[in-house]
């Protein structure tokens, strides 16, 4: 049986899913494929690592740094989140938090990393062969929020977050890699619907340098509520375990609460408990 994990980012919302991956850690649950998109791209490094709780202070701690997140940084180098400082100065080897991407490398998991040609508008799959040691331009490119950033230059290509082209990349996963079952991490309650009035003003915006991403931003919400439909028919068939929280705790994409944050990394810690049972 060839299992998946699919974790659909959300900004700070995403300590959820970091909770989640954690306690699958600490439980030894092995994944033959995961993909990411977004902050649910830099979980499941972390988790591909097998680096328990490494996430945690970039939700708690950094990203309360101006170096990270900022009007500075918005001033200064036209992006609200430095992507350099969080996957580039912490996450290097000799950085506060390395990532080990020697472990991440030997590990059998295929990982996919979900991120939005700019100018295209096209979904671009990256894989480890697009990623070497402390070179983590995949995570960036799928870690860029419209708007509050410019595009991220990667390979000769400008590239925005990952979830304009494909927020909930649960097709990819089963007709694709051919999962049998995947897990599907969603960082609002299993019954929220996207609206559109704030993307297709926000469109407007990316229109005339990216008339492909503003398209994908103005369409994002009814791609995501039909792909929610389609996880449901996947649950229904008993081929895809969704995990969501009740509650955001007040969380949104760039909002900072230490308090929040912890009380949805607790959330996402008891919820996979459910995990390893619906494998078997």
């Amino acid at each position: 049986m060839k299992t998946g994990i699919i974790d659909v980012g959300g900004g700070m919302r995403d300590i959820y899913g970091s909770g989640i991956l954690d306690r699958c850690l600490k439980m030894g649950i092995k994944f033959d494929y995961g993909i990411g998109v977004s902050a649910g791209a830099a979980n499941i490094t972390s988790y591909k690592s097998g680096q328990y709780r490494r996430n945690i202070p970039f939700y708690t701690d950094y990203s309360y740094r101006p170096e990270y997140m900022s009007f500075r940084n918005l001033l200064l180098k036209g992006s609200f989140i430095d992507l350099d400082y969080v996957y580039g100065v912490l996450s290097v080897k000799g950085g506060e938090n390395p990532l080990d991407f020697e472990a991440m490398k030997a590990s059998p998991m295929k990982f996919v990393i979900v991120a939005t040609d700019a100018v295209t508008g096209k979904a671009k799959y990256f894989t480890m062969d697009d990623m070497k040691q402390d070179d983590y331009g995949p995570i960036k490119c799928s870690s860029c929020v419209p708007i509050v950033n410019r595009p991220y230059r990667f390979n000769g290509r400008l590239y925005f977050d990952g979830g304009l082209s494909n927020p909930i990349p649960i097709r990819k996963a089963f007709e694709e890699e051919k999962c049998d079952k995947c897990v599907l991490i969603l960082t609002r309650p299993r019954d929220y619907l996207r609206t559109s009035d704030k993307d297709k003003r926000r469109a407007l915006l990316l229109k005339r340098k990216y008339p492909g991403s503003a398209k994908r931003l103005e369409r994002r919400a009814a791609l995501y509520n039909k792909q929610l439909d389609l996880a449901r028919k996947y649950e229904d068939e008993g081929r895809l375990l969704i995990l969501a929280p009740e509650s955001i705790e007040g969380m949104g994409m760039l909002k900072k609460n230490k308090a929040g944050s912890m009380k949805l990394y607790k959330m996402g810690w008891s919820d996979a408990k459910a995990i390893k049972q619906w494998l078997i």
